[in-house]
């Protein structure tokens, strides 16, 4: 054989020799396309709007794989609903091509409570929709600033800020109405306790301010009485003080027997002695 290749003129040789790298190249070559499946495309099903399990089983049956690229959460959609697709539906691509999908949580994820007090009305619900939140009611209550948050409740309850809560949930805030234009008489207040001084306010729409306890008293207001009021029920001529909801009034808070001196004084009679202890 190297004899009969011998005596053959050398361009035969070389001729033959490409002829046959020509050959194996082109085996080569047929043999990665069949492997490869080169030139075979199949269009992308459109699975947005499925069920995960579903886009899932309807991807694979044509020949794709599939993975979870990301997960987001809305409250308007199905629980692992398919919210996009990586291709796009529609699209020609090789066989076995990864689709990446993006799907709506099973759960809603936790996020801390932004604080939304003192802002407007209108800058509170941008940042709690920021945060994942929806609004639940409003409730008006007098107090000058119009419009601006006074409370931020979740069911019922005044909530914190950084209380870590699930994105949906329901927020109530509570925003002053601004001053009434009816003025009311000054309530009386002297004598109360902290507490029956609050609600009689409340119930009139007045705000609660200063709290001052008398220098040397307990710092808690449970023992205390009201034994002067800011501004007070009646001016120097004796006419009522008139007030607008929406307005405060301080308290100044003392022990019982502060109180009944005050009342002994006014009266001319002496005070009742109090019993040791």
């Amino acid at each position: 054989m190297f004899k009969s290749l011998t005596s053959k003129p050398l361009w035969v040789n070389i001729v033959a020799a490409i002829a046959l790298l020509l050959l194996l190249l082109l085996l080569f070559l047929a043999s990665l396309a069949l492997l490869t499946r080169h030139g075979k495309t199949m269009k992308i099903p459109a699975v947005t709007g499925m069920s995960f399990a579903d886009a899932k089983k309807t991807l694979e049956s044509q020949g794709f794989d599939v993975q979870i690229q990301d997960s987001v959460y809305s409250d308007t959609m199905p629980p692992m609903q398919v919210i996009k697709q990586f291709p796009e539906s529609d699209e020609l691509v090789k066989v076995n091509r990864t689709v990446f999908l993006t799907i709506n949580r099973a759960q809603a994820p936790f996020a801390p409570m932004p604080n939304v007090v003192s802002m407007s009305f209108r800058t509170a619900l941008m940042i709690l929709r920021q945060y994942g939140l929806k609004l639940e009611d409003t409730i008006f209550k007098p107090d000058f600033a119009r419009n601006s948050v006074l409370q931020q409740m979740y069911k019922g309850e005044d909530i914190k800020p950084g209380t870590q809560i699930q994105q949906g949930s329901a927020i109530t805030l509570v925003l002053g109405s601004g001053i009434g234009g009816a003025a009311l008489p000054v309530p009386d207040l002297f004598g109360l306790t902290y507490q029956q001084a609050k609600s009689r306010l409340d119930s009139m729409g007045l705000i609660l301010g200063a709290v001052i306890p008398d220098a040397g008293t307990r710092s808690d207001t449970i023992n205390l009485f009201v034994y002067k009021q800011r501004p007070e029920q009646f001016d120097e001529e004796r006419r009522p003080n008139p007030i607008h909801p929406g307005q405060t009034i301080d308290i100044f808070l003392g022990i019982r027997t502060k109180v009944d001196s005050i009342v002994a004084a006014q009266s001319g009679t002496p005070p009742t002695p109090q019993p040791g202890p």
